[in-house]
């Protein structure tokens, strides 16, 4: 099989999940899903349980940064993606960069990585268990193979790599105009 980029993200909410301060976060939720899911280079990405949409690629399980304040959940996303490129491009333009630009009024300034990226050639997308560990892994021993982030990425078969700035921004721009096109006739 192919391998494929897995990313997962995760972060923890300042404030209870329902506190009003978070109704940025939420009024962009819906949209960017709608987004990603038709971004270039994205192949799968889970849902949750007990939601609409896509399956749930097993129990939602949180890395140990994890801080439980009633809410019993905490933002995160689990995905399939062909290269790193379209990863970023997606990951760093359109609603989801804006979105990323207000972070800071929602969630706490976080002391572990926001995201883990690693290969898989798995038939099975990854497990929510299997991110948080390799996110854990990420923060506990930095960038490997195993786990590491787009700044200090690896290769499908393991060697350091060296992402396309150029590409990166062509995905981008054929993003931002087909998402304008759907704009105008959807």
């Amino acid at each position: 099989m192919t391998p494929r980029l897995a990313l997962y993200t995760f972060g923890v909410f300042a404030a209870r999940a329902e506190d009003p301060v978070n109704d940025g976060f939420y009024a962009r939720n819906d949209p960017i899903f709608e987004v990603v899911d038709r971004a270039p280079g994205l192949l799968a990405r889970s849902g949750y349980p007990d939601e609409p949409g896509p399956a749930s690629w097993g129990e939602q399980v949180f890395p140990r940064f994890y801080v439980e304040r009633g809410d019993g959940w905490s933002p995160a996303t689990l995905s399939l993606w062909c290269d790193i490129e379209h990863a970023m491009a997606f990951s760093y333009s359109g609603l989801h960069a804006e979105a990323l630009r207000h972070g800071r009024e929602w969630f706490v300034k976080p002391q572990w990585p926001p995201y883990a990226a690693w290969w898989t050639a798995e038939p099975e997308p990854p497990s929510w268990r299997e991110a948080a560990e390799r996110h854990e892994h990420l923060h506990d021993h930095g960038p490997s193979p195993r786990a590491f982030s787009f700044r200090d990425a690896f290769d499908a078969q393991g060697n350091p790599a060296a992402v396309d700035s150029a590409r990166i921004r062509a995905i981008a721009a054929e993003a931002a105009a087909a998402e304008a096109r759907l704009r105008l006739t959807g």
